[in-house]
């Protein structure tokens, strides 16, 4: 099970960034960087509204990932007959079917929960602050390093 790391504070940023850049330079002046961990505190859920869902938006994104899909296949089947002379359309045949029956699954799903959600969102964990813990005899050292 995962659990918290035990040790005291070296520092502490706002940005996921900082506390990378800081472990970085911890690494580069030698520090035994398996000691340290980056923590993020205060977490909250956080959903970017990417944009609205129309009948055309939902049927291209369902004909993309039913065109992946297809061409997944396509390429198993090109794995196990690689000697077939219609390779090509095969191939072209997978992709357009994964993206003809994924256009219809896409907007079918739409229709039946229209109203209830019409916007598309990605949703990500952000925390509002990084702190970098370690074993605290070794606090002194990576405070030096840090300012250095």
């Amino acid at each position: 099970m995962p659990e918290l790391p035990k040790g005291d504070i070296v520092s502490t940023y706002d940005r996921y960034e900082d506390a990378k850049h800081a472990v970085d330079v911890l690494a580069r002046a030698g520090f035994p960087v398996q000691q340290i961990s980056i923590v993020g505190n205060e977490l909250r859920s956080v959903e970017r509204v990417t944009g609205r869902l129309t009948y055309g938006r939902v049927a291209l994104m369902g004909a993309l990932s039913g065109a992946y899909l297809g061409l997944f296949l396509g390429v198993l089947l090109f794995i196990f007959q690689p000697d077939n002379a219609a390779i090509l359309g095969v191939f072209a045949a997978a992709v357009a079917i994964g993206a003809g029956f994924g256009m219809l699954f896409g907007v079918l799903s739409y229709a039946m929960n229209r109203n209830r959600r019409d916007f598309s969102s990605v949703m990500q964990m952000v925390a509002g602050r990084y702190d970098l813990v370690t074993e605290p005899e070794l606090i002194g050292e990576a405070r030096r390093m840090l300012t250095a």
